[in-house]
């Protein structure tokens, strides 16, 4: 056999023999879990901060271009 199925088949092997948490150790994770409990969440719409828009015609753009530059000369 090759190498390479040795890679693959032991670790298959060895998770099939690996056994579950001991009781105590679950029973221990449970309790944490039931201890933490926050503030239950309200309800919050999806479109709360929505705002409708329609389409505009373009503006010049080289106005708009004008408005964005830095003040000054740029050469």
């Amino acid at each position: 056999m090759r190498p390479f199925y040795f890679v693959v088949a032991l670790p298959l092997a060895a998770s099939g023999c690996a056994t579950t948490l001991p009781p105590d150790v679950v029973a221990s994770q449970q309790s944490e879990s039931a201890q933490l409990s926050g503030r239950p969440t309200g309800y919050t719409s999806p479109f709360a901060g929505y705002t409708h828009r329609v389409p505009v015609d373009p503006k010049p753009w080289r106005q708009q271009n004008d408005a964005q530059s830095p003040e000054g000369d740029a050469s």
